[in-house]
């Protein structure tokens, strides 16, 4: 069903910049759910709550919302609800949500992403229009420009795995000036502190680290979230290590199993979106040394790409790459934000 496309209040394009702020914290933990975040506003654009979506099976970024509202005594004044994805209309774990926000005051609904799901009957847009609410669906057109991009940036992996069944990839790779992967002798890396502060942010926004054998051979790397928090309570991430022979050594196994990681052996590089998209993985990060990357670009497995390229002067240069079309989560990151392909 067609909604009309009326021009974007400031005051909802800052509730959509809040929604997506908060379900972007929280990118990582969701899978195969989606991050979604939504902000209920009062008549006068005044921002009551801001929910997100944290975990699988637990209350939807409306409910979230809803629930601030009310322990706050401020459930009476809702007025406009803004989602970053269209209200669920079914019952999984939890109940739907566009029912849950037709029990408020709210009967204006802006939303930034129809729900790509193909296997959800009925859309939480049309349940709530029929029953007396004005709907808005972001469109494609100048004043609602920034808002859907940022929208489509947060759903970018789930709405990819929605239609494919299987991840988003995206490459990271660390430079030197020169253009070389290697560490100088006895080094580690060659990237500023910011940017191993990035990579590890990259880590915790995603559900599957990819490397190889050889990259484990030469630097026996932990890949876990280190230099910021990790999302508490959150299911294992797995690690895919790519391997043609199927060979590695066993020690590392054990001891990625003891940090938590959920350990695929890959031998076969064309069936690995499809093994991880089998796994629930919806954003899928590759580490990796050379070989693995051109095995990728070879078969076009990749979907973004960053590179991170030390000058030497101590801030590093940031180089970001989508294969198809202009939409990648690496723009969720306030590092990555501004910068053009």
């Amino acid at each position: 069903m067609p909604f009309p496309t009326p021009d974007l209040p400031e005051a909802v394009a800052h509730g959509f910049r809040a929604a997506v702020d908060e379900a972007a914290r929280h990118v990582g933990a969701t899978a195969p759910n989606p991050p979604v975040g939504c902000a209920l506003l009062d008549r006068d654009g005044v921002i009551l709550a801001v929910g997100g979506h944290h975990r699988a099976g637990t209350p939807h970024a409306e409910i979230q919302a809803i629930n601030q509202c009310r322990e706050r005594g401020l459930l009476d004044r809702a007025h406009t609800a803004v989602v970053t994805l269209e209200p669920c209309n079914h019952t999984g774990r939890t109940g739907p949500c566009s029912q849950a926000l037709l029990a408020t005051p709210v009967r204006t609904i802006w939303i930034g992403l129809r729900d790509p799901n193909p296997h959800v009957e009925g859309g939480g847009a049309d349940y709530l229009h029929q029953h007396g609410c004005s709907v808005h669906v972001l469109q494609p057109v100048p004043t609602h420009a920034a808002a859907l991009a940022a929208c489509r940036s947060l759903l970018a992996p789930f709405a990819h795995f929605m239609r494919t069944g299987q991840p988003w990839i995206t490459v990271k790779q660390a430079l030197d000036a020169t253009g070389s992967m290697v560490p100088p002798a006895g080094q580690t890396t060659f990237s500023a502190p910011a940017s191993l502060d990035l990579a590890h942010k990259l880590r915790r926004a995603t559900d599957a680290v990819i490397t190889a054998s050889g990259t484990i051979r030469a630097d026996s790397p932990a890949l876990t979230v280190r230099r910021v928090a990790d999302h508490p309570g959150r299911a294992p991430r797995i690690l895919a290590i790519c391997t043609r022979r199927g060979e590695v050594d066993e020690a590392y196994l054990l001891a990625a199993r003891a940090r938590g990681f959920d350990v695929r052996v890959c031998t076969d590089i064309a069936a690995l979106p499809d093994m991880l998209g089998q796994a629930g993985v919806t954003w899928a990060m590759v580490e990796a040394g050379p070989a693995l990357l051109a095995e990728i670009v070879a078969r076009n497995l990749w979907h973004d790409w960053l590179t991170i390229t030390a000058d030497g002067s101590g801030m590093d240069r940031y180089d970001v790459r989508v294969r198809e079309g202009d939409v990648t989560p690496l723009r969720l990151f306030p590092e990555l934000s501004g910068m053009k392909e």
